[in-house]
């Protein structure tokens, strides 16, 4: 036992310098191959900043948008790093091959898109509605009960800023698998009210002062549309009438214009004396009604 002890503290003292040795002969040996891979590190760095300075350059040429740019710039950007880290490991590990080293990576990028299904979804989708461009920063959106001016958009979700000064964030994959209405994609659109006049006035006539009325308010846009003024159904006090016209296409624009039409066509109906009918109600009784007459106590 003795000897046991005696011998133990250098067995393990050899196994130990043993094994330093291998590895600093190791490291000798990897030397040069690691320097070289640093060196495929600097290279891709370089190419990588020299990649993001090219695409500012031919975005503001181009006058791609800005947003629209820095994907192109991240798309870049982790290509050239993947192809460099690539080549840096098999210069550094000689028996890791380029087709084992993408294997393993696909293998690790279907576990990971598994994980991260939502995120990569919404990644995607910003990408494409930032290539696509269906809407752009300042319009006028609705999508899914979201309603308002679009202030951001980034890669993975859209900010939305209701009229009521609310904000929405938006997630991409939302507003690029549902219907989207851009209403500020054209600068003007329709809009439309209904007004009704007594059964016993003139049709013909109404319809007329209704037309004029509303062609001389100053935000109906008639220089591109025509006013519509159409006979639209028997209501139950009233013939109503369905009143369209175009005008700006912002929010506001529409609120302002109907406001100002609607007082212009009562206006006119009242200059007219064509009579815009309070709702009428007919009562009927199975049972005649007595009557009774109250006497009023005589103050003499």
């Amino acid at each position: 036992m003795d000897e046991i002890d005696a011998l133990l503290p250098g067995d393990v003292t050899g196994t130990l310098t043993n094994q330093l040795t291998f590895w600093v002969e190791g490291a000798v040996a990897a030397g040069p191959r690691l320097g070289v891979a640093i060196l495929v590190l600097t290279v891709t760095a370089l190419v990588a900043w020299l990649f993001r300075g090219v695409l500012d350059r031919v975005g503001r040429r181009a006058r791609f948008r800005r947003n629209l740019v820095d994907v192109l710039k991240l798309m870049s950007n982790t290509t050239i790093w993947l192809l460099g880290i690539l080549m840096a490991l098999t210069v550094v590990f000689p028996t890791i091959t380029p087709g084992k080293a993408l294997t393993t990576l696909g293998l690790g990028s279907v576990a990971i898109g598994f994980a991260f299904k939502d995120t990569f979804e919404n990644f995607l989708a910003g990408i494409l509605i930032l290539l696509r461009e269906p809407f752009q920063m300042g319009d006028f959106i609705e999508c899914e009960g979201a309603e308002g001016k679009i202030e951001r958009i980034t890669i993975r979700d859209t900010h939305i800023r209701q009229t009521d000064g609310q904000l929405v964030v938006v997630p991409n994959a939302q507003l690029f698998h549902n219907p989207v209405t851009v209403r500020t994609n054209q600068e003007v659109r329709r809009t439309s009210i209904v007004c009704g006049v007594a059964y016993g006035e003139d049709i013909d006539r109404a319809r007329a002062v209704i037309y004029k009325a509303v062609r001389e308010v100053d935000l109906v846009r008639d220089d591109v549309r025509d006013v519509q003024v159409f006979a639209m159904a028997f209501g139950a006090s009233s013939i109503d009438f369905e009143i369209a016209w175009w005008t700006g296409s912002l929010p506001v624009d529409i609120r302002r214009s109907r406001d100002k039409v609607v007082a212009a066509i009562k206006r006119a109906l009242d200059e007219e004396g064509i009579e815009i009918p309070f709702p009428y109600r007919t009562l009927t009784f199975k049972e005649p009604l007595a009557l009774h007459r109250r006497e009023e106590a005589d103050d003499g």
